[in-house]
Formats: C-alpha cells, sequence, structure tokens
C-alpha cells in the first residue's frame, strides 16, 4: 500500500509544480472566484460551457500543493463532460475525499480515474477544504452566482 500511496504523492506533486490549463480562460461563459482562509489557497475558475457540454475549462491563483494538483486533476477530468456528468463526478468526488476508505458505506465508490490519486485526503479533515475548493468554485460558476466561494 506504501507503494500506490507514494505513487499518489508523485501524481499530485507533479499536478502542483505542473498544473494542466491554468490559465485565464478568455472565451468563457462562466466564472467564480473561490478563497480557502485557513489554508490562503485562492483561484478563479473559467469554463466555456456549449449546449450543455463543458467544452473548455481553466483554473487561475495560487494555493498549497492539495488544492492545486485538485484544480488541475477536475479540469483535466471533466472537459467534454455534460453538466449531468459534471454534477455525477462532483457527488462521487465529494463524497471519495470526505469519507474514510474503512468507513461502511452503502454503495460502492465508483472507479473515479486520475481523481482517486486525491482519496488519501479523506483522512486528513484539514485538507479536505483545500482539495474540494476548486470544485465548489465550479459549482458556483455553472450557478453564476456573483460571491466569491468561501471554504468557511
Amino acid at each position: 500500500m506504501s507503494d500506490l500511496r507514494e505513487l499518489y504523492q508523485d501524481v499530485i506533486f507533479d499536478h502542483y509544480k505542473k498544473p494542466r490549463n491554468c490559465h485565464v480562460l478568455d472565451c468563457a461563459n462562466h466564472q467564480a472566484e473561490g478563497y480557502n482562509p485557513l489554508c490562503g489557497d485562492q483561484l478563479t475558475v473559467y469554463l466555456k460551457v456549449d449546449n450543455g457540454v463543458i467544452t473548455d475549462l481553466s483554473f487561475n491563483g495560487s494555493g498549497c500543493a492539495i488544492s492545486t494538483a485538485s484544480a488541475s486533476l477536475m479540469t483535466e477530468a471533466l472537459k467534454g463532460k455534460t453538466l449531468k456528468e459534471v454534477e455525477h463526478l462532483f457527488d462521487d468526488f465529494h463524497q471519495m475525499v470526505t469519507t474514510p476508505e474503512s468507513a461502511p458505506e452503502g454503495a460502492p465508490r465508483r472507479d473515479l480515474g486520475k481523481l482517486e490519486v486525491l482519496s488519501g485526503v479523506s483522512e486528513f479533515p484539514a485538507r479536505v477544504k483545500c482539495a474540494t475548493l476548486a470544485w465548489h468554485t465550479l459549482q458556483s460558476a455553472l450557478r453564476k452566482q456573483t460571491n466569491p466561494v468561501s471554504t468557511e
């Protein structure tokens, strides 16, 4: 298990050092800002949504390794997804990072692909806010909410 954990840490570190889709998206038709005062993470999520499909998305800002890696992985996972698929991925991701693997569950977890590198966050409740900031900011952008998202 430690080899898998080490691999996950390597992937998180790679996405932190070289985040994917980390730029302002000029053609965005949805955007929202998010802030985690506990850790100091700040980001803006940009979305281009056409006919109920996320055709492009990006983020910009600064944050800890978990926050940045989560935003980077999120942008890779959601590009080309329908809004319904995004809703399901949000729910599944949120369950994964808030429910320890050892906790009894009603239904087995779905395979989340690369996003699973963040599954260990569930063991560190203070870091859950770091991992979910981009996702909550995404939800705010989709709803066209104007107030910045805060994890507090």
